[in-house]
């Protein structure tokens, strides 16, 4: 299982599916497959894959990020199509910032717009159907940068991250919230069985199909290291580069600014 090796800061995760190797340009289609069959459970899914502690990963993200009370503060949220992350900053800035959620999966854009609605949000969101490598925003509009869980589904990881520095303000700021490398004794094990055998079996459960929980395992294994990955960030031209282990380094969450 885990003897697959990660991914380095020289790339890899662009053929990488999974533990599968895909040819140039194939991994963004099968990533868009997963994210078709489970946008109406995704706020479940991540629940499964880490045993609901996202929601405090996420927390912590958001008091990182400290979004100031202020109608010009612009977030821009990617690989956030069901809004988790866009509607804690919303709220943390007491309804003030605006949030532009971007997304490639239209099905999960569509589960963020309604739960949007809901909440009464709509007036400090936008939704965004497009490519984290491709963003269609002008240089220097946002004032931070969001992506929680979803650089690793991204196939040119340093594609995305140039364009992340590119449409950042002077002093804006990235902050990247993913599954990690396990750096405790005895968890790095547990979590391995809690992942390949539990995970997809719930997955199927609460979907119907193991297989893409069975990629998100595995792609959780492929992608760089706390280490490899803040050296990507530093490559896009971040600087005060730095990240914070959660959960023994389940989770990290990365951050640097453009200065």
């Amino acid at each position: 299982m885990t003897e697959q090796q990660r991914t380095s800061a020289t790339g890899g995760m662009e053929t990488s599916y999974g533990f599968r190797q895909v040819g140039e340009g194939e991994k963004q289609s099968l990533v868009n497959d997963v994210f078709h069959k489970v946008a109406k459970r995704y706020d479940i899914m991540n629940d499964i894959m880490s045993a609901g502690l996202h929601r405090a990963w996420k927390d912590a993200m958001v008091a990182a990020l400290n979004p100031p009370r202020d109608p010009a503060y612009r977030l821009l949220d990617v690989a956030g199509g069901t809004g988790d992350i866009a509607f804690r900053v919303v709220e943390a800035s007491g309804r003030q910032a605006h949030a532009s959620v971007l997304d490639i999966n239209g099905s999960m854009l569509a589960v963020g717009a309604d739960r949007a609605a809901k909440k009464e949000l709509s007036a400090n969101l936008d939704f965004v159907e497009a490519n984290a490598e491709a963003l269609p925003f002008e240089d220097k509009h946002f004032d931070a940068y969001t992506i929680a869980f979803g650089i690793r589904n991204v196939p040119r990881i340093d594609v995305a991250l140039t364009e992340a520095f590119r449409v950042l303000k002077r002093g804006g700021r990235l902050l990247v919230l993913e599954f990690s490398e396990v750096e405790m004794p005895l968890l790095d094990r547990i979590y391995d069985e809690w992942s390949f055998k539990a995970i997809p079996q719930f997955g199927k459960l609460v979907t119907g199909d193991a297989e893409p929980y069975q990629y998100l395992v595995e792609s959780i294994r492929k992608f760089p290291n706390q280490q490899d990955f803040a050296a990507m960030i530093r490559a896009a031209g971040f600087s005060r580069v730095n990240y914070t282990n959660y959960t023994g380094g389940i989770a990290a969450l990365h951050s640097g600014w453009k200065l």
